[in-house]
């Protein structure tokens, strides 16, 4: 085993409403599994009560940027925690996003087309399921070409709105039309661990998308997405193993806002081992 060399890069705080524990439990969590550091990204508040009821509120941003210095200077020399954001892509939102973006001295911003809020459901579901998969991976292009993020989280999420109707023969086309977009714009795409939790028991994305993004030469970061401190690194090493497996020799990490590439082999070997957390 070497020294700590990874980050966890997405986990949130009980601003958003449904996690749990500060951000320093989740610091102690990353020491446990041998990290050099974690990024918290918790959701961005949105204007006028947009999906109000997962997310901090606009007047509670000075109090997530404090929460996260908390621990940041609770931190033990040589472990870092760092401000990041998981950043809502909606359509007409993006002059909201670039000026919060400037609020703060982000190290790491996470694009989501997040599918499930009510918000997104209104604009776009109209009743066919796969037209609702295909409008979310062009709006997951979009998010790459806005220029606002530095990774997009969960790239296929929208598989879970109807799991049985997943067809990933049926949808690639319309993948590999988003992630021709995508690799155009140099932006890094995220395997997300939490995906084996959900209805579609998968990373997100899974391994045939995975591939795809291989073969475009998209960057990928590792995150858990944890919402309780205990998930910190969950899975990581199976999510290092699914990038070998697609063709990866690297995997990213962000630091000011700019991309660190780290071989998959000295990263596995900095990785504590231990049991899967349960669920």
């Amino acid at each position: 085993m070497s020294a700590p060399l990874f980050f966890d890069s997405h986990m949130h705080t009980p601003l958003c409403k449904h996690a749990q524990g500060h951000p320093i439990l989740y610091m102690q969590h990353g020491l446990e599994r041998g990290l050099a550091g974690i990024i918290m990204t918790c959701h961005s508040p949105m204007p006028n009560g947009f999906s109000s009821r997962v997310r901090m509120a606009p007047e509670q941003f000075g109090e997530y940027v404090a929460l996260v210095k908390e621990a940041t200077d609770a931190a033990p020399v040589g472990f870092d925690v760092l401000l990041g954001m998981e950043s809502d892509f909606f359509p007409g939102m993006e002059g909201w996003l670039r000026s919060l973006h400037a609020r703060a001295e982000f190290h790491y911003i996470l694009g989501s087309v997040h599918w499930h809020i009510p918000e997104y459901i209104d604009a776009f579901w109209h009743g066919d399921t796969i037209r609702f998969q295909e409008q979310y991976f062009t709006h997951l292009a979009e998010s790459a070409e806005s220029g606002l993020f530095d990774c997009l989280s969960h790239p296929d999420l929208v598989k879970n709105a109807a799991p049985a109707d997943w067809n990933f023969d049926r949808i690639e086309p319309t993948i590999v039309k988003a992630l021709d977009r995508i690799a155009e714009t140099g932006v890094a795409m995220e395997l997300n661990t939490s995906g084996m939790n959900k209805s579609y028991v998968e990373m997100n994305p899974g391994p045939r998308m995975l591939s795809l993004m291989a073969e475009r030469g998209i960057p990928v970061v590792i995150g858990s997405d944890s919402h309780s401190p205990d998930r910190v690194g969950d899975q990581f090493e199976g999510a290092l193993a699914h990038l070998s497996e697609a063709g990866y020799e690297n995997v990213s990490v962000f630091r000011e806002r700019k991309r660190y590439d780290l071989p998959i082999i000295d990263v596995l070997a900095s990785l504590i081992q231990q049991e899967p957390v349960a669920m």
